[in-house]
């Protein structure tokens, strides 16, 4: 199948997923063509099977904004039309989905009908999505896909709470690529970030307000006070420089070390013993599955859909949002005892590996297959 994929080309969750998603539907013989504004930052090589097409947008002095949603139809209508695809995916109702639309209108006038899953993410939905600026756009977008997806269960009940979505929510969960993790690297250096008494805490986000990383850096500083550590925040964001003056007063700027973004987060976590994600929200918590499947216990906020990731004493825990106390005492809990964070490893990388891509992928095919099946039934 041609398959024509949408997203951001940026660290965030979703652009990784659809990143990883493109890359492995190309390894089982899809001719994939992603269309965005720059090339995904995990999409390092092209093939045969993989096709990036840029969009440019031109500057207009009579645009104060310059309208990417145009810009992004007429590339999507172009596309299709020369490589012959015959499915869109797009990641985010808006823009995506609404511009999504807009090419399949365009397309229908020379009689193509091409079908389009929209998945939905998180921030579309329970952040931008519900802003009555925007809402009716993202209701319309979502009721107008031919098929819809969410990352979640947490996301699918929260999407229809918020929205008059008619159509039926299909629940295909994030996912990551076993064979793409080693559990041991003979390169992993954990000497270069630690001593060996120390353990090595990491957080990696896009440092937004709804990461709560003030909070990371509170629980870490009440961890580092009874054991030895060292914490790792990864990526960038208007939070970091508040986060850098935290550490600063709370006296543990030596104990923290910000590397910014980084296209190896496995040879981070390689050397990690646990994860902090005390989001406030999260639609499923794509980052406590990357540190999981290297066997890395997560402790994290009770929110969204990281329940569905992260299992209660057993892969980690849970606390209530911004309850930093608990959250402090339950990573000593794994901490404090080898054997305990050793057990704990072994949970987050066998309940990781269910979540393999190889287990995953079978669903958006059969989505796929669907969509394409009923393509002239949903033309108009």
């Amino acid at each position: 199948m041609k398959i024509a994929i949408v997203c951001y080309p940026t660290f965030g969750g979703s652009g990784v997923v659809a990143t990883e998603l493109g890359i492995a539907l190309a390894e089982r013989g899809h001719e994939v063509h992603f269309i965005t504004y720059k090339q995904p930052v995990r999409l390092e090589l092209l093939s045969n099977n993989i096709h990036f097409h840029e969009v440019n947008v031109p500057d207009y002095p009579l645009f104060k904004y310059q309208p990417y949603e145009l810009a992004l139809s007429s590339k999507l209508v172009d596309t299709v039309k020369m490589f012959g695809v015959e499915l869109l995916h797009v990641h985010y109702a808006i823009p995506h989905a609404y511009a999504g639309y807009m090419a399949k209108k365009m397309l229908q006038e020379e009689d193509i009908y091409i079908p389009m899953i929209t998945t939905l993410h998180g921030t579309d939905i329970t952040l931008v999505g519900k802003h009555p600026f925007y809402k009716p756009a993202v209701t319309f977008s979502i009721n107008k896909s031919d098929v819809v997806t969410s990352v979640s269960e947490n996301l699918k009940n929260s999407t229809l709470e918020i929205f008059d979505v008619e159509k039926e929510i299909a629940v295909i969960p994030n996912f990551i690529d076993k064979k793409k993790y080693s559990p041991d690297y003979t390169d992993c250096q954990r000497s270069l970030m630690a001593n060996e008494d120390e353990k090595i805490v990491t957080h990696i986000s896009n440092f937004r307000k709804v990461k709560r990383i003030p909070d990371v850096i509170q629980v870490f500083k009440k961890i580092q006070d009874k054991i030895p550590a060292k914490l790792m925040m990864v990526g960038e964001g208007p939070e970091k420089e508040g986060a850098e003056r935290l550490c600063e007063k709370l006296g543990i700027k030596d104990r923290v070390v910000f590397l910014g973004n980084s296209n190896e987060i496995d040879r981070i976590l390689c050397f990690s013993d646990l994860f902090l994600l005390p989001s406030e929200s999260e639609s499923f918590g794509l980052a406590a599955l990357e540190a999981m499947i290297n066997k890395v216990p997560v402790v994290s906020s009770n929110a969204g859909g990281i329940p569905e990731v992260n299992k209660h004493g057993i892969t980690g825990y849970l606390s209530d949002i911004g309850n930093v106390s608990e959250m402090a005492e339950n990573a000593i809990e794994i901490l404090k005892d080898d054997d305990a964070l050793e057990r704990f490893k072994t949970e987050a990388y066998n309940w990781a590996i269910q979540f393999d891509i190889l287990n995953i992928l079978p669903m958006y095919e059969e989505v796929y297959e669907k969509a394409y099946k009923s393509r002239y039934k949903n033309s108009y």
